[in-house]
């Protein structure tokens, strides 16, 4: 078993079909349904907004004194896949925090107009999340508003 920099342990770990990318220090798991789009959100983050890879299609997450945190298989280790286009190699970190989960959702009608703040429970670890429709060009920005505000319940 290989060790990462942060210290993986399998006892308080599991593997996820998810991305996961860094924006201005802030890990972001990119989670939801096989082609919905977390490999081209993540791109789009990348190339728009220079976020840095960590991984894509799996994720090993772990958590170490209460905190998330989210590596990549040594196999894929810089790999994203871009539909269309093949296996991209990109810069990556081995691991990183985890900050925000992103849930994608299939259907723009799944998304809620004015949600609550949400929550994702991983490992026992209660991180903030919200839903995303991917395919909306908007999205990568929504990830960063959300990142940086805090927002007024109505």
């Amino acid at each position: 078993m290989r060790k990462s920099v942060i210290g993986w342990q399998m006892l308080n770990s599991k593997i996820l079909h998810a991305s996961l990318v860094v924006l201005d220090g802030k890990g972001i798991l990119i989670t939801g349904k096989s082609g919905c789009g977390k490999s081209d959100l993540a791109f789009r983050l990348i190339e728009e907004k220079k976020a840095i890879l960590v991984a894509d299609d799996i994720v090993r997450v772990f958590q170490k004194n209460g905190i998330l945190y989210g590596e990549c298989s040594e196999k894929l280790a810089g790999l994203l896949e871009i539909r269309g286009v093949g296996i991209a190699k990109y810069n990556y970190l081995k691991s990183s925090a985890i900050r925000l989960v992103v849930n994608l959702k299939n259907d723009v009608s799944e998304i809620e107009r004015l949600p609550i703040d949400k929550q994702n429970v991983i490992l026992g670890v209660e991180i903030p999340a919200i839903d995303l429709y991917a395919k909306e060009c908007s999205a990568p920005n929504k990830i960063c508003v959300k990142l940086r505000n805090s927002f007024i319940s109505v």
